[in-house]
């Protein structure tokens, strides 16, 4: 089933993946969420062909065509020419408290999604070089001021549990002679969905001091574009801007941004009271993480700051806006501490 071609897809939105300079046919799974609508946008706007994976087609209205939808693996044949995998489906971690029924599914999605694509891989005769399959800065657990690369282990937690396992499964297309990178995503920043549609009203959580690891949406998918385009890239890969803030910064830089007082914090034990383990851990819990290996590679953000992302995301031009640029406008990367 393929969706015909409209207008309206601009430059700026195909720039995003302009590091894919030949034509590719990309797989994307979890391609209606808030971060496949917008990488699906972009390839099918710069030209690529892109099959979009959904198990309700009426989520796909919204998406901009060009594209092929399919609706079950195994309506892809064998004879498919597919590039590049991008594996971003999974039930949302963020819509409903915790329990036993929503962890299975949490766990539950994105180890038979995973499990089917790496099926897919294996009978497809032209198989795919690359495989970018989601997982979370949640997988290093719960931490302090430490700083994290991809270099650093995880912490026992339910999300570390998740990603890991979801993240073993991806592995196995390695088996397959597959480069497989494993993103793990932090909270990201966009005008539509994601953590923002989540806080009209900034509050700081507890004490404020956990950290939030984020990332802008549309570095987001530069830096697939990158990822897939890139053979250097391999294993886990932080998808994370390179200047986390605490979350009093957070809500203090999006009350601003907003132009609304900051004037609610949340206690933590309220918080563990209304929310349980959901709130504990995404809430109250944080993780210092930053992007070594994208660093390394060359990737340059576009909003390496949060002020500048926010400001991007909502639409706001704050004054004394820091975007990481210099007076030339080239980039420049932020002076980031570490500590042992």
């Amino acid at each position: 089933m393929t969706a015909g071609v409209t207008a309206g897809v601009t430059a700026d939105v195909t720039e995003l993946v302009s590091a894919l300079a030949e034509r590719r046919s990309v797989l994307v799974t979890g391609a209606t969420g808030f971060i496949g609508r917008r990488l699906c946008e972009a390839l099918a706007g710069a030209g690529h062909h892109v099959t979009v994976l959904t198990r309700d087609p009426t989520k796909a209205a919204g998406l901009q065509p060009p594209f092929r939808l399919v609706t079950h693996l195994d309506q892809i044949p064998d004879d498919a020419a597919i590039d590049a995998i991008v594996n971003l489906a999974g039930e949302p971690l963020a819509d409903g408290p915790w329990t036993r029924r929503k962890r299975r599914r949490i766990l539950g999605s994105r180890l038979r999604m995973t499990r089917g694509v790496v099926r897919l891989i294996g009978r497809l005769r032209h198989r795919p070089s690359v495989l970018v399959s989601g997982s979370d800065v949640g997988w290093y657990g719960r931490w302090g001021d430490e700083t994290l690369t991809e270099f650093d282990g995880g912490k026992r937690s339910f999300i570390h549990r998740v990603c890991d396992v979801w993240e073993q499964a991806a592995r196995k297309a390695e088996w397959l002679g597959i480069r497989v990178v494993r993103l793990r995503i932090g909270p990201v920043l966009g005008a539509d969905g994601g953590i923002l549609a989540r806080l009209h009203i900034p509050f700081v959580s507890g004490r404020g001091e956990q950290w939030m690891s984020w990332i802008e949406r549309d570095d987001l998918v530069r830096l697939i574009a990158h990822v897939i385009a890139d053979p250097r890239y391999t294993g886990a890969v932080n998808a994370t801007a390179p200047v986390p803030v605490q979350n009093a910064v957070f809500a203090r830089e999006l009350a601003r941004v907003r132009h609304h007082p900051l004037w609610l914090r949340l206690p933590a034990r309220l918080l563990g009271l209304l929310g349980g383990d959901l709130a504990r851990v995404l809430l109250l819990g944080g993780q210092r993480v930053l992007p070594d290996k994208a660093d390394a590679h060359g990737f340059e953000f576009r909003h390496p700051t949060l002020r500048s992302a926010l400001s991007a995301a909502l639409g706001r031009h704050a004054a004394n806006e820091t975007s990481g640029r210099d007076s030339a406008g080239s980039a420049r990367r932020p002076i980031i501490p570490h500590h042992a």
